[in-house]
């Protein structure tokens, strides 16, 4: 039973490990913000197209900035999720035969 714990905590880790060698991105009005975030939820870019930079765009930089980092965000959620959910269907079964 402790064997299986052990490997289940090994798996885990070594999922993290990949995920955060992963890039999603995440990107707002045809991408006018792009947004890069890794497998585990950390902004590693964000990109800002040259044509928002007007006078009197701050408010629309700061909204079409948290469209694309939310859609970032999700996107590593999703894939975080379904990269437990192939381990936990691995592991669980055997954990619950022991």
């Amino acid at each position: 039973m402790f064997g299986k714990f052990a490997e289940a905590q090994k798996k885990m880790e070594e999922i993290r490990k990949r995920l955060d060698n992963i890039t999603v991105t995440g990107e707002s009005e045809g991408g006018k913000i792009v947004v890069e975030a890794t497998g585990t939820n950390r902004i590693k870019s964000i990109h800002i197209n040259d044509s928002l930079f007007k006078i009197g765009q701050r408010e629309e930089i700061e909204e079409l900035l948290t469209v694309a980092v939310n859609r970032a965000l999700e996107s590593s959620e999703k894939l975080m999720q379904s990269e437990m959910a192939a381990v936990s269907n691995d592991i669980l079964p055997g954990f619950l035969r022991s």
